[in-house]
């Protein structure tokens, strides 16, 4: 009896500390679990913009293939080409290129210029989105072959960098 005494006051306060330990780890692991939603909502927000973006690049080029002049095309087989430009906004510099930040002249083409306003709207289109970090670069020499370049860039509360969506189509 004298011997399992001695036993229980030498594990005297071993329960305190397993159960510190306990919490530590759980605390540990909740930690964890919120800093993976916190990047699952960061992701899923992240892919809600992007595809707002394609949405938005899609309607731009859906816009442009139908306002092009293809009225003479027996006559005039370029009035296709002619017309590209008037769709162009901020075409500088060329792309390829990597910033989001564009100059020239504004699109004069009222179709395009209302996609771009509900994009650059604030609170309903994408977030951050400017007028100046969108381009619409017509090439429609004979070598692009009426190539369309629409580049979207906005840029989120918690992005250090602006996000950037290019999609290229050909208009014929």
């Amino acid at each position: 009896m004298k011997h399992s005494i001695r036993f229980f006051r030498e594990q005297r306060g071993v329960f305190m500390i397993e159960a510190l330990v306990a919490i530590l780890v759980f605390t540990i692991g909740m930690l964890g679990m919120l800093g993976l939603a916190a990047r699952g909502m960061s992701a899923q927000a992240d892919a809600r913009y992007r595809n707002e973006a394609a949405n938005y690049a899609n309607e731009i080029a859906s816009v442009i293939a139908l306002g092009v002049d293809r009225s003479n095309l027996s006559v005039s087989p370029t009035s296709v080409q002619n017309s590209l430009p008037a769709f162009q906004h901020q075409p500088s510099p060329a792309p390829p290129n990597t910033g989001c930040t564009f100059t020239g002249t504004a699109t004069t083409n009222a179709g395009v210029q209302a996609v771009l306003d509900r994009m650059t709207a604030a609170g309903s289109g994408l977030p951050g989105a400017t007028a100046a970090g969108q381009q619409i670069h017509v090439d429609a020499s004979n070598a692009g072959f009426n190539r369309v370049t629409i580049t979207l860039c906005w840029k989120a509360a918690d992005d250090v960098v602006s996000r950037r969506h290019t999609f290229v189509t050909y208009v014929n």
